[in-house]
């Protein structure tokens, strides 16, 4: 059934080589239905039958010649007709051939089996129309001018002059006729030759990743896809241009604004520590947790703008269980003031190909996460392992965790959980998950045993 449903769809899915396929044969048709009106126009009032001269001579002279042997004279008058006739008889149409008359002294002496016999000839109209019972007939008359003995060439227009032009004028027709049930495939074979240039183009513009904004390399001669190409990589560096003013302004704001919240944190704790009133000190000490947040969230655009400006950066060797062990060690204070224990587990020294100050970005952003939202007594559990060219670094807490749903969505900027109670900017695991992509890896969170949320973390070289 999967089967059938792709079938179809392939074959009722619009696409530009089907279009062309059938604008090239309907092209071919037009063509050759011009061709065969012209030519049947060209034969629906004459023929070349109606037309021989010489040959009405030459049964004048005949039928003359043996007026007076009347027997002889119709024998001889119907092997003219005979051979006259031998071409339609081949055919197998005999009724579409054309008829001969003979007249003498006004009496009919010779008819084609089967012909009209109430035909008015006329020598002197040259090709004229008449009409037996209903049946349109084309007629030429020639009269002998000593004899009076007349001879009429006459043929139904309705089929003969049809059959006669096909007949005679069929090399015309037989090349349609032979090529247009094989047309489609060499027209297939053709155009599909001739979009080479275009898939390679689309091959690799699909081949990008969202942050590789370089002009694409396809260099091609073809003025259409080369007008394409140009402005595909017009786009591209406008785009570029954008993203680099953005991650500019976002990273010079965010250094700008680090030296008043650092000055503001300095006043508020000299006030804090001069002041003896409750209420006073409440005060500052909410404003040194803002600021403190203000700060967090600062460093956090800093890292993001790194993490996203180090993309193109080389990779090089970087051990990280020791970089996630040095990791800890910085993190251990924070730990401390929120009584979480910290644990690591490694088996054995794993090294990767990577960026260190990204995979800094990494681990301290789970583990600070892992942190914060672990309950005071709680345990923060970090181990790496390791494969021929991969790594997984895995991050687990016994926190509260997050919904099923919205697994996905906490990826993305400045996006929180709204059932979370502490506070944050929403870009920690936007940064996690921008570093393991440009480390070729991705960050899948799932339930840790005995409670709260584990993120694990597949980077490869």
């Amino acid at each position: 059934m999967n089967a059938l449903k792709r079938c179809w769809r392939v074959l009722v899915e619009p696409t530009l080589v089907r279009r062309m396929m059938v604008a090239q044969v309907l092209l071919v048709l037009l063509m050759w239905s011009g061709v065969i009106a012209i030519i049947l126009h060209q034969g629906s009032d004459t023929s070349s039958y109606l037309n021989a001269l010489k040959t009405g001579e030459t049964v004048l002279a005949v039928a003359d010649n043996l007026a007076d042997r009347p027997e002889q004279q119709h024998a001889t008058l119907s092997l003219i007709d005979s051979a006259l006739r031998e071409q339609f008889d081949d055919s197998g149409l005999p009724d579409l051939g054309p008829v001969l008359l003979v007249w003498e002294g006004g009496r009919l002496v010779y008819a084609t089996p089967g012909a009209p016999t109430n035909l008015q000839p006329h020598p002197d109209h040259g090709l004229e129309t008449m009409y037996i019972k209903g049946e349109r007939f084309r007629g030429r008359a020639f009269r002998a001018a000593k004899t009076g003995t007349v001879v009429m060439f006459a043929a139904p227009v309705a089929w003969f002059n049809l059959f006669l032009t096909i007949n005679s004028r069929g090399f015309f027709l037989a090349p349609l006729l032979i090529s247009l049930p094989l047309l489609p495939l060499p027209a297939w074979l053709s155009i599909r030759l001739a979009m080479r240039p275009w898939r390679q183009v689309a091959q690799e513009v699909a081949a990008r990743g969202p942050a590789d904004l370089t002009p694409l390399t396809s260099k091609t001669p073809h003025r259409e896809l080369a007008a394409m190409v140009d402005s595909i990589n017009a786009l591209l560096q406008r785009v570029g241009q954008s993203a680099q003013r953005e991650r500019s302004f976002i990273a010079d704001a965010a250094h700008e604004l680090r030296t008043p919240l650092a000055a503001m944190r300095v006043h508020a704790e000299a006030l804090q520590g001069q002041t003896g009133h409750p209420v006073q000190r409440e005060l500052l000490k909410g404003i040194l947790s803002s600021g403190n947040r203000a700060g967090r969230l600062v460093g956090q655009l800093l890292q993001l703008m790194r993490s996203d400006a180090t993309d193109s950066e080389p990779h090089a060797d970087v051990a990280l269980d020791a970089l996630v062990q040095d990791r800890l060690a910085m993190l251990s204070m924070l730990a401390s003031r929120n009584n979480v224990e910290l644990e690591l587990t490694v088996a054995e020294p794993v090294c990767i190909m990577g960026q260190r100050e990204s995979l800094v970005s990494l681990i301290d952003n789970l583990v600070e996460n892992a942190i914060k939202y672990s309950p005071k007594d709680g345990v923060v559990r970090v181990s790496v392992t390791g494969t021929a060219g991969a790594a997984t670094l895995s991050v687990e807490d016994q926190g509260p965790g997050i919904a099923p749903e919205l697994r996905e969505r906490v990826f993305d900027r400045f996006f929180r959980d709204p059932q979370q109670t502490q506070s944050g900017s929403g870009l920690g695991l936007a940064i996690a998950a921008a570093v393991a992509a440009s480390h070729n890896g991705q960050i899948h969170l799932d339930d840790a045993e005995g409670g709260g949320l584990r993120a694990t973390v597949r980077l490869s070289s």
